[in-house]
């Protein structure tokens, strides 16, 4: 079964940059994706509030946090190293910006490097807490059941609720459809998988055709079974 990995970027980040693939480890059922995602980088910080200068006597811009644009720095340049590979500079980066300032987009950055390095626990981690600073993040939630799928014990009723989560917040988004559509065919919840990846279709993830096709058949099979049982115990009771 295919399953589309975790996004570099949160859709409220406006920038994006060169794109990366991860790589599936320990779950059976996936494969390496073969949708590219986004590497993340941070708004730029402004003056907050500045006045015009003509209802001023003496005119000045309002100044940013000296600790929150250093985080922000640390924030770009771990950007920068994630792109060119270095993941252990990345986290380092990442590691600092989140202690001076923690901010949603450091720690939903930060995740994705544990969860690169496969410290799957950490990314969890990370994310859960992106979440509670940024709870209509997409990415974040989309992120947060790759975790919980990739890390062993596989859990993936924690996967479908944050997919479910995910889904709700961005439902025209073919890739998380694609995602949530995998861990319910998992689950053995066939009719709604069907649903997910006839959508995600609509939605360009051309791949999900060849899931529609898959799953249509488990279903057939599944009720040409039931029916033959029932079949069996009608006669059963005719005799």
């Amino acid at each position: 079964m295919n399953f589309l990995m975790i996004r570099q970027s949160s859709r409220r980040i406006s920038q994006t940059f060169s794109r990366t693939y991860a790589i599936a480890h320990n779950a059976p059922w996936l494969t390496r994706p073969s949708v590219p995602f986004r590497i993340a980088q941070t708004r730029t910080l402004t003056a907050s509030h500045p006045r015009p200068a003509s209802s001023l006597n003496s005119p000045s811009l309002a100044t940013v946090d000296p600790a929150q644009a250093e985080a922000t720095s640390l924030l770009e340049t771990g950007t920068k190293l994630l792109e060119d590979g270095d993941i252990e500079g990345a986290l380092a980066k990442y590691q600092r910006s989140v202690q001076i300032h923690r901010t949603a987009s450091g720690l939903f950055n930060l995740g994705v490097t544990h969860y690169h390095l496969k410290q799957f626990d950490k990314a969890i981690e990370c994310w859960t807490n992106a979440i509670e600073l940024d709870p209509t993040s997409a990415d974040a939630h989309t992120n947060l059941a790759s975790a919980y799928i990739m890390s062993p014990p596989c859990r993936p009723q924690l996967a479908l609720q944050h997919l479910q989560i995910a889904a709700s917040l961005a439902p025209d988004d073919g890739e998380i459809a694609f995602n949530l559509a995998a861990v319910l065919e998992s689950c053995g919840q066939l009719d709604a998988a069907l649903v997910q990846y006839k959508r995600s279709l609509e939605r360009n993830i051309d791949r999900a055709e060849q899931n529609i096709r898959n799953v249509s058949a488990k279903i057939l099979g599944q009720r040409l079974r039931e029916a033959s049982k029932t079949q069996v115990a009608g006669d059963n009771e005719q005799k």
